[in-house]
């Protein structure tokens, strides 16, 4: 419901903004992914977000118009301390810079920086890293933190990230299934205020979204546990993008 007085949007609806194609080390084509999100999700925006490029993301984008949801041009990007991602993004950021460096990038691109899994092995912050975390957290210009992921082994790192997450930083809180394989689209995601990408713009803005889990944890954490060597395969073959640096 939107009510013409007060301006507010009653409907809420969920963007998975952490996805991964064959660009990079996913195994599922663009293709794959979008017809997959129309036809097994209720998800209103996604990103695509593979390493170190927006190839993936910009094809995705050129095939927003055949769908009944939107697309967000992002990339997870290698700094030189761990992983960023850039959503509303236009040209591609490298890889190997500062953490300070990469987010002034997606800055001046106009984009929102998140911190995806934060306190994962390549996360900004790392496994250890919460004093890290809560002294930096207001130097940093970053408007999202990931305190949900669906990589069926991050459980740990995402119950440290819920922890330290307290609202109170003046960063949104968003979820992402980080999807390699096609059956993880949707199984993190975040929940935003409206029906668009511009919708959950403003309302990661508004420090209002929240990250939720989605179905199918057991059966996609076995397709993770069966395809764990083609996605190692996957990364090797992009290992160039994957792992790049300056």
């Amino acid at each position: 419901m939107f009510r013409e007085g007060s301006r507010v949007n009653e409907i809420w609806s969920k963007a998975d903004l952490h996805i991964h194609s064959n660009h990079s080390d996913g195994l599922a084509r663009i293709p794959e992914i979008m017809e997959h999100v129309q036809e097994n999700t209720d998800l209103k925006v996604i990103a695509i977000t593979d390493h170190n490029t927006i190839e993936g993301a910009l094809f995705a984008k050129s095939l927003e118009e055949m769908y009944d949801f939107e697309v967000i041009v992002g990339e997870e990007i290698s700094t030189a301390s761990g992983h960023i991602i850039g959503l509303f993004l236009e040209h591609p950021i490298p890889a190997g810079l500062s953490v300070t460096e990469t987010l002034g990038r997606i800055a001046d691109q106009g984009g929102i920086a998140i911190v995806p899994h934060p306190f994962s092995n390549r996360g900004i912050f790392g496994p250890f890293g919460r004093s890290v975390f809560a002294a930096t957290v207001n130097e940093l210009a970053f408007q999202a933190l990931e305190v949900y992921n669906s990589i069926p082994y991050l459980g740990w790192a995402n119950r440290v990230a819920a922890k330290m997450f307290t609202g109170g930083q003046g960063i949104a809180a968003t979820g992402g299934s980080d999807a390699h394989v096609l059956q993880g689209v949707g199984t993190g995601y975040t929940v935003f205020r409206g029906t668009t990408a511009e919708d959950l713009r403003r309302s990661i803005e508004a420090l209002e979204t929240r990250a939720e889990t989605g179905r199918g944890g057991l059966s996609v954490a076995l397709r993770y546990a069966r395809s764990v060597r083609r996605i190692r395969l996957q990364h090797a073959w992009n290992w160039e993008r994957c792992e790049a640096r300056d």
